[in-house]
């Protein structure tokens, strides 16, 4: 994958897209390697995915200008050229719960996941040994009602602080407020069960064992500040039975959960994943 770089962008759909993207990386003699689009006929836009490569410099620059005059003429809004070598700089936050937390750092540290994780954040101590354990730096930083503002200030400063590009919520058992979620729209992804909204509160695997549910899940979606109600980007299922009880339903859970979330992570730091309204496009 040296010098193979991922181009990414949305329009409003019209015939024509397709030839001159691709017009544009033969003029260069760039090969495509992988192509992936999508027109959706209700939103009428066009979404596109192209990775191409090898370049012969480690930059792409050289199709800037060629790509800026496309995106004029199509009204591309977020077009992008990324190098597939690099790493999205990642920050998590968790609380006292840590199976996703876990699985997210050994992924990263066995190279399952193109991220780069400088820094994780937490409104509890109990989870440092385990983060510094793979030499990541662990922020300890408690919220209250009454300090809530700041601390939240305080993680958007470290996210400037360490070129955050993208928020992972590993179970963070905290209601961000409306102004972060603001300044880090389509960049945070959080993870929650699938019971939502039959069990509401606490111990929702207890609540499921009580009413004999035979499938449990979980759901990974970007945050906004509607709870729980952001674009949904995985979701999956594991089917479950009436010989097993609440710690069985909860390991089964914690299992979905870390893979939905993995999944979902994986997928952003490969930019697969397009916003389009309330809904995702992912290739």
């Amino acid at each position: 994958m040296a010098n193979d770089h991922i181009l990414t962008f949305t329009c409003p759909d019209k015939p024509g897209i397709v030839h001159a993207v691709t017009g544009v990386l033969a003029a260069h003699g760039v090969n495509v390697l992988d192509l992936q689009q999508f027109s959706d006929r209700t939103s009428e836009r066009f979404f596109m995915r192209v990775h191409f490569g090898p370049t012969e410099t480690e930059s792409a620059a050289f199709l800037t200008a060629d790509f800026d005059a496309l995106a004029a003429e199509f009204h591309m809004v977020d077009y992008a050229i990324r190098p597939v070598a690099r790493r999205t700089r990642t920050l998590i936050l968790v609380s006292k719960i840590g199976h996703c937390l876990a699985d997210l750092l050994f992924r990263v540290r066995s190279g399952q996941l193109r991220v780069e994780v400088p820094l994780v954040v937490s409104n509890h101590a109990d989870l440092a040994d385990l983060v510094r354990g793979y030499g990541v730096e662990f922020v300890h930083l408690p919220v209250t009602k009454d300090t809530k503002a700041a601390q939240e200030q305080r993680v958007l400063e470290l996210i400037r602080e360490h070129d955050i590009e993208l928020v992972v919520l590993a179970r963070y058992m905290q209601i961000l407020s409306p102004a972060l979620c603001a300044a880090m729209s389509g960049r945070i992804i959080n993870i929650h069960h699938s019971f939502l909204p039959s069990f509401k509160g606490a111990k929702p695997y207890h609540q499921a064992f009580e009413r004999g549910v035979k499938i449990i899940g979980a759901t990974a979606h970007f945050v906004t500040a509607d709870l729980d109600e952001g674009p949904i980007i995985e979701q999956r299922i594991a089917r479950v039975d009436h010989s097993m009880g609440p710690k069985e339903l909860v390991d089964e859970g914690t299992n979905v959960e870390s893979q939905v979330l993995a999944a979902a992570v994986k997928w952003y730091s490969e930019n697969r994943v397009f916003i389009n309204g309330a809904k995702t496009v992912v290739f």
